[in-house]
């Protein structure tokens, strides 16, 4: 029987495949919001992605409202955006270890009379995939993924 050999856990082409775009905010700040989209917006068009402007500027727009929202203490938020070939990943962090709650099931149910409470069934619906994960220095990262090659690009 043949041994597997072992192989070295690093990305293939993380240099020429991989782009990183990051920038703290404060919660409490005025210019958070629109700052937040206006990166998203600015990034998309340096990495020539303009048929995920609309969708990605909105779900940040409400990832970041929510942290806007929600969290309490020292109030910093994260955006970071991050492209592969496939993928686009948006991640918000916060310093509120709270998870966030995730809609699920069926959206009918949803009452649309409040003002608040439809933003990441937002997300959920433009995004290929939306999740969260607790941070190892504590409070959490709320990410969602757009495939950038489905039925998708430049005409």
């Amino acid at each position: 029987m043949p041994t597997a050999r072992p192989v070295p856990l690093e990305p293939a082409a993380f240099s020429t495949a991989y782009r990183f775009r990051s920038v703290a905010l404060l919660a409490d700040a005025q210019d958070t919001p629109p700052v937040a989209r206006r990166m998203a917006r600015e990034t998309l068009d340096d990495w020539e992605l303009p048929w995920l402007v609309d969708d990605v500027v909105l779900c940040v727009s409400e990832l970041v409202g929510n942290a806007v929202r929600h969290v309490t203490g020292r109030r910093r938020i994260g955006l970071t955006l991050r492209h592969w070939p496939r993928w686009l990943f948006v991640e918000v962090t916060d310093e509120d270890p709270a998870p966030p709650r995730l809609p699920s099931g069926d959206p009918s149910g949803l009452d649309l009379l409040p003002e608040h409470g439809r933003g990441l069934f937002i997300v959920q619906s433009l995004a290929d995939a939306t999740w969260w994960a607790p941070r190892d220095a504590g409070g959490k990262s709320v990410f969602c993924r757009f495939d950038t090659s489905a039925g998708h690009g430049a005409a």
